[in-house]
């Protein structure tokens, strides 16, 4: 499974193309944070954790069905990196110049990460409503919201070339490149997750 989010007739809101404001931010309140969001930002947010999500279950899912016995001792059968860009992006190898070593930490901390990204993601979609409205977290679940959104935008850096996160790819994709839109959400996510940062502090 390859995770396009650009295909030509994306409709990530359930109706026109929104780009989300910044009015959607979090502040503190006692235990957590909170913030309110309108529906198509809750619609963008949850479309877009819910894709990374399955991309990284059915993944997973896959390579377990190729070793039953090594998935049920938590073991991934995947020794190299994925092919698919994102899933590369967000299952980086830890040892870069030691293949070797990489290949085994990748057995043994794989499915651990999958189902961690997994879980984060759930813990976003739980609480923030379809239809949009007020989100109030705890800090536990402030720290898996932390994970799930920068999981997207680690997957959209990649669908957006982006490899430098000061760079500026405003003047530099069309209007009309369907990308576009996605700079708008990959923005407003960095937004989003600073202020959630800064209503824990």
């Amino acid at each position: 499974m390859t995770w396009e989010p650009f295909p030509e007739d994306d409709d990530l809101s359930g109706g026109e193309r929104h780009e989300p404001g910044l009015a959607a931010s979090f502040r503190s309140v006692p235990g957590g944070a909170a913030a309110f969001f309108e529906q198509p930002q809750a619609g963008v947010i949850r479309s877009l954790v819910s894709q990374v999500a399955e991309l990284v279950s059915a993944d997973a899912e896959a390579a377990g069905e190729a070793d039953n016995l090594e998935a049920e001792l938590g073991l991934s059968s995947h020794a190299e990196p994925p092919d698919d860009p994102v899933l590369a992006r967000l299952l980086p190898d830890a040892y870069s110049g030691d293949p070797k070593a990489a290949a085994e930490f990748r057995r043994y901390t794989e499915e651990t990460l999958r189902s961690g990204k997994v879980a984060s993601a759930q813990v976003v979609l739980a609480s923030l409503p379809p239809g949009g409205g007020e989100v109030r977290l705890s800090e536990p679940e402030c720290q898996q919201w932390l994970r799930a959104l920068n999981d997207v935008r680690l997957a959209l850096s990649v669908r957006l070339g982006i490899t430098d996160e000061d760079e500026d790819l405003t003047e530099q994709l069309a209007a009309d490149d369907p990308r576009s839109a996605y700079l708008w959400v990959y923005q407003w996510l960095a937004y989003l997750q600073d202020s959630l940062l800064e209503a824990l502090t």
